[in-house]
């Protein structure tokens, strides 16, 4: 077995999220209901998601083996240790995937009509399955290798959804992501994007994932839509190991951050597609003032960060 290369650690990460976004943006496009005690099954809608959602992603499984996979000999099952990269950036990825994943499940199942409870479990399941396949595949390759932090991640993430369905009945703390363009991309572009497209999957200098806490639901603050996040970033990081070289020799830190957020799921609508794109939209954390803490600058200001 070959040991992973930052390289191919960024590339296998990143193809991992092209494919569960697509069965994301997928699965939730279905209109929200409210909860129901009991089953009241629409069968006609159960099937048609879970036929869709299989075909989809039964494609993107085949698309992504022929991409990251066909190159390489395949050999017995085996695991790589990789917990300790990208600061764990990579894993709060996948953390945050499983979670919407799971969201978007339990709003399908609850649009065919099954109840909030089996809902919120037949979801959670769901977000995890779906994840839960590519570590197999990575498993079986000489180039890879299977991760257990990421599965543990992906526990994680649909655990947090499903622990909050079952307390509350509904999500008051929304894992949130954001990217603004960090720079450091143009030292190693192919390791963190050439352009764009690349960088918001590649760079981890410049991603923010979040914990939207409702002050609402939580405290009974108005208005309504106001939340207040939690953020994690990192900055410096050139390579997974987070150590500087002769083309870049800046010390890799964490950010911590406090912020301002928005919550959409307080605007209702009777269309199927503003309620979908309500629903994506909150999967973001939008530009709002904030308060940053790093061991660099210490306490730092923003009047506006993405």
């Amino acid at each position: 077995m070959t040991s992973k290369s930052p390289y191919q650690m960024i590339i296998s990460n990143s193809g991992k999220i092209r494919v569960i976004l697509a069965c994301l943006i997928l699965t939730c496009w279905a209109k929200p209901v409210r909860a129901q005690a009991s089953d009241t099954l629409n069968r006609p809608r159960l099937n048609t998601f879970l036929i869709a959602t299989g075909v989809t992603y039964t494609v993107a499984l085949i698309a992504l083996n022929d991409v990251w996979y066909s190159d390489y000999p395949r050999e017995n099952f085996h695991f790589f240790n990789d917990s300790k990269e990208w600061k764990q950036m990579d894993k709060i990825g996948h953390y945050y995937t499983a979670f919407h994943l799971s969201n978007a499940s339990n709003t399908a199942f609850r649009w065919a009509g099954v109840s909030s409870t089996k809902s919120a479990l037949l979801g959670s399941l769901l977000g995890f399955a779906l994840m839960f396949p590519i570590e197999i595949m990575d498993g079986f390759s000489s180039e890879y290798g299977a991760s257990g932090s990421d599965l543990a991640a992906n526990f994680l993430g649909s655990g947090f959804f499903l622990g909050q369905s079952l307390l509350w009945n509904e999500i008051r703390i929304h894992p949130k992501y954001s990217y603004s363009e960090s720079g450091i991309a143009t030292y190693r572009p192919g390791l963190l994007g050439k352009n764009y497209r690349e960088k918001w999957l590649k760079d981890y200098n410049g991603q923010i994932y979040w914990l939207s806490f409702d002050l609402h639901a939580l405290a009974g603050t108005k208005p309504k839509w106001l939340n207040l996040a939690l953020g994690y970033g990192v900055n410096n990081m050139i390579n997974a190991s987070g150590t500087s070289t002769s083309e870049f020799p800046y010390a890799s830190y964490r950010q911590y951050y406090l912020a301002v957020d928005f919550d959409f799921t307080y605007i209702k609508t009777k269309s199927t597609f503003l309620n979908t794109m309500l629903f994506i939209v909150n999967m973001i954390h939008l530009p709002a003032p904030a308060l940053e803490y790093n061991k660099i600058d210490k306490l730092i200001f923003h009047s506006l960060h993405f």
